[in-house]
């Protein structure tokens, strides 16, 4: 069952340094309060991703000495910081048996509603977003989540898939999934040009 706290860090490498970041990250061994752990590389490139389930919230207090090694492990192929955030679980319209999803790849769907709105962001999404994921089978994972500590707050869909990055897109190109994000953009997205963001990333196993 998908992990109900969830650790998400992305750095930018410096130009060339990628794959030597993701692969020393997957390499670093986990602190025994981390329940699963998964690295990625942006599909471009830009930036490399890690996942990590939690127990509770509690249990990233205990993460400081794990971020220092990282940061000793990484730091001189970093072009930017450790962007970190802490999200909650909401809902799963399609779950996965571990903490995290196993797939090759994984997608992040960012959005920021306000507050007021949050309600009827949930029904609508129900029945539209929610609609197309449980009907579509290159989507096999896909889990909702929502900002506990993030300097980007809002809803987290994490969506996991193991075939072609183009079969999987087309789902989210369709004229019907297309007009859903005009729905949203018109109805319950906040937040400027981070209010709403999607990236793909694939799964760099430690070596």
């Amino acid at each position: 069952m998908s992990t109900q706290v969830l650790l998400i860090t992305e750095l930018t490498p410096k130009a060339g340094a990628t794959g030597r970041v993701s692969s020393a990250w997957a390499a670093l061994p986990a602190p025994k309060n981390i329940v699963q752990r998964r690295v990625y590389e942006a599909l471009d490139g830009s930036t490399v991703l890690e996942l990590c389930a939690l127990a509770s919230l509690t249990d990233a207090a205990a993460l400081p000495a794990w971020w220092a090694t990282a940061w000793d492990a990484l730091g001189h192929d970093m072009a930017s910081d450790f962007r970190r955030q802490l999200l909650t679980f909401v809902e799963a319209p399609k779950d996965t048996a571990d903490a995290l999803p196993t797939t090759p790849f994984v997608q992040l769907r960012h959005v920021e509603v306000p507050p007021a709105n949050f309600v009827d962001y949930r029904a609508w999404r129900e029945r539209t977003i929610f609609d197309v994921v449980r009907t579509t089978p290159q989507v096999e994972v896909f889990l909702a989540y929502h900002s506990a500590i993030s300097t980007e707050p809002g809803v987290m869909f994490v969506s996991g898939f193991a075939g072609s990055v183009e079969d999987y897109t087309a789902t989210f190109s369709s004229p019907r999934y297309q007009q859903i994000v005009r729905e949203a953009g018109d109805q319950f997205i906040t937040g400027g040009d981070r209010g709403l963001y999607t990236k793909i990333y694939k799964h760099v196993a430690a070596a």
